[in-house]
């Protein structure tokens, strides 16, 4: 066994014993059992710093930190409630309690339609197909929908705001969660937020569909060699509350939508229960140029503008990379203003030229690698339902 192997097998005990601590009430163990988990995984992050778990591992650690100062604040709770015996909690508890639980969610979209985003038009398709045209004429449907929505892909693609968009075209109760924060709250409290949220979601259909939109799904779904009995605990949760919104015979109108950069992380379980896989490649040319046009139409610029040269330099950039490349420009001139000293006297930047986009792009490059390309097409080859 290598000494890293070991490393990883002396987290893994000390981070069981925690959790058996915890779970019997022995606060000092179990804060102890995390500490020297954490020890044991930055020790891993930090010698053997290309191994490829290690932002898992800084993950978990950061989970083990929570847990101490959930535990931590108990203690002040303890010693403070035996100062008053008469002083009841219990109402407090439970605000705080639905008051974390609504931190997880956000449930304001994204204010955007089909129309701002540029190509994926596969994409569009099937979630239509899937969400759409269900919501609009659920009688047309006796053998139910799809239900559970995976959308893959690079970073920057435009996942998010698909899911945001499908949203807004049904009008429904966008529940978007971050599946990290959820995972920070797995020690028994997580468990009850899965179930919680579900149930939110299944309140909100009585009036309009629901989405629930998780990002980074493989941090929930993936699998860990790093993982304990309440990580299970909590996936095991979200298996059965999958199954119970994805069944045919229940014409509930709660959708889950995934978004995940690395699919092939996932567990099969889940993997099964997202009844539509859905690629989203980076833009073509056709989408960077729609793209360019879309971001310089608010700008001021120069006639030596040539976006059709832009839509070819930016080959392999995702949408987000070209976003991001307009927005620079946009402060490089504008930062030329603020140097001369004539913003302050409400002076105006000078047009956006050619040779700007130029000199940008030499300091740019794609956020992906093209060789990661070949990893989603053979994921989606093995796994597609479209």
């Amino acid at each position: 066994m290598s000494a890293m192997e070991e490393l990883e097998k002396i987290a893994i005990r000390h981070a069981q014993e925690a959790v058996v601590h915890d779970r019997e009430g022995k606060k000092e163990m179990a804060v102890s059992a995390y500490q020297k988990a954490i020890e044991c995984l930055l020790r891993i992050v930090q010698t053997y710093p290309d191994h490829d778990l290690n932002r898992i591992y800084s993950q978990r650690a950061d989970v083990y930190r929570t847990r101490i100062r959930v535990l931590q604040d108990v203690w002040v709770t303890g010693s403070a409630k035996q100062t008053n015996v008469n002083y009841d909690d219990s109402a407090t508890t439970q605000t705080n309690e639905t008051a974390a639980f609504d931190d997880l969610i956000l449930k304001n979209p994204p204010s955007v339609r089909w129309t701002d985003i540029a190509g994926l038009e596969d994409a569009k398709k099937a979630i239509q197909q899937a969400v759409v045209y269900p919501s609009l004429r659920p009688d047309l449907f006796p053998l139910g929908w799809p239900k559970g929505i995976l959308l893959f892909g690079p970073p920057g693609c435009g996942k998010t705001l698909l899911a945001a968009a499908v949203a807004n075209e049904i009008r429904a109760t966008f529940i978007t969660v971050d599946a990290a924060s959820i995972m920070s709250k797995w020690l028994g409290e997580a468990e009850r937020n899965v179930a919680k949220l579900f149930n939110t979601a299944r309140k909100a259909s009585q009036k309009s569909p629901a989405i629930i939109f998780i990002d980074e799904l493989d941090s929930l779904m993936g699998i860990h060699r790093l993982e304990v009995s309440g990580e299970t605990r909590v996936r095991n949760q979200f298996l059965k509350e999958m199954d119970g919104i994805i069944d045919k015979k229940n014409p509930i109108h709660v959708y889950v939508i995934g978004s995940t950069n690395k699919p092939w992380t996932l567990d099969t379980p889940f993997i099964r229960r997202f009844q539509k896989r859905i690629y989203v490649p980076p833009p073509g040319y056709n989408e960077r140029l729609e793209m360019f046009k879309l971001y310089t139409g608010c700008l001021k610029t120069s006639t030596d503008m040539d976006l059709e040269r832009l839509a070819t330099l930016t080959e392999g950039f995702s949408g987000s990379d070209v976003m991001d490349i307009c927005q620079s420009v946009q402060l490089k001139v504008n930062s030329e203003l603020f140097e001369s000293g004539k913003a302050e006297t409400g002076g105006d930047p000078r047009k956006i030229r050619m040779q700007d986009f130029n000199e940008m792009m030499e300091k740019r490059k794609p956020s992906f690698s093209q060789d990661s390309l070949g990893a989603y097409e053979n994921w989606f080859n093995n796994f597609k339902a479209l």
